[in-house]
Formats: structure tokens, sequence, C-alpha cells
């Protein structure tokens, strides 16, 4: 009964390890964008690069499952607050598509980007993830 405890214990550890920021930014994103875990949840940030300088640029969420299947966004809403260097944009976001969440805002692609999600999901509960977009290493393999 104890060896199946620590085994059971051990693989528990092992889980939680494998959705830490780090672990998830070795992994390949289905959509390119930055993965991070929220509760449950796993939000997938999007951000077109296009363009230099401060301009709309649109700002996507894709929402999934610790599993990577798709958790419908409909009754979903969020906000997205970015901040790069002196500026900061907040986006709302509004349900874009099967589980993805899209909005708009004002800012510039910088090194230093940082945002800052919450999503208020169908049952009430809010979830918030940190994204630096522009400051993780290369995926390593797919989840």
């Amino acid at each position: 009964m104890r060896k199946w405890i620590a085994l059971i214990l051990a693989a528990a550890a092992g889980a939680a390890l494998a959705h830490t920021d780090e672990s998830l930014d070795g992994v390949k994103a289905p959509h390119g964008g930055q993965l991070r875990m929220a509760g449950p949840y796993h939000f997938e940030l999007v951000v077109s690069p296009v363009g230099e300088g401060v301009r709309e640029r649109p700002i996507v969420v894709y929402l999934t499952d610790h599993a990577g299947k798709n958790v419908p966004a409909a009754q979903a809403s969020g906000l997205a607050e970015i901040s790069a260097g002196d500026i900061q944009a907040i986006a709302t976001l509004a349900p874009g598509g099967d589980n993805r969440l899209a909005g708009v805002a004002r800012f510039a692609m910088r090194k230093d980007m940082r945002v800052t999600l919450s999503i208020r999901m169908g049952d009430g509960k809010e979830y918030k993830a940190s994204f630096t977009p522009l400051d993780k290493p290369a995926a390593k393999h797919a989840h």
C-alpha cells in the first residue's frame, strides 16, 4: 500500500511541475503563442508582431483544458492588460469563435512587454495568467 501511495504522490508532483511557466515555454503552442496555466485551464496568448511602433494590434486567447481539448468560449469574457515600456493598454476580450477570445489594443511590441489576462469563464469563476510573449525560449516539442 505504501508503494502505491508513494507512486501516486510522485506522479502528482511530476504533473504539477509539468505546468510551470518555464515548462510551458518549452511547449510548442498550437497557434504559435505563449501558454500559461490558469486553474484547470491553459490559456494561449497570441499577439501579432506585424508592424513597428505603437499601433492597434489584435489579441487572441485560446482556451483549452490540461489535456489540450478546446474549452468553449461562448460564455467567457476577459481583459488583457498590456505593459510595453511606458505604454499601458487594455483590450476587452469577447468570444471570437469556438475556444477563442479576441480583442484589440494599441501598443508596441517590445521585448519587455508584459500581458496579464483576467478571464471570466461561463460559470462566473475568474482566472488570471501573466505572459511575456517576446521573452520566451523556442519551443522544443508538442504538448
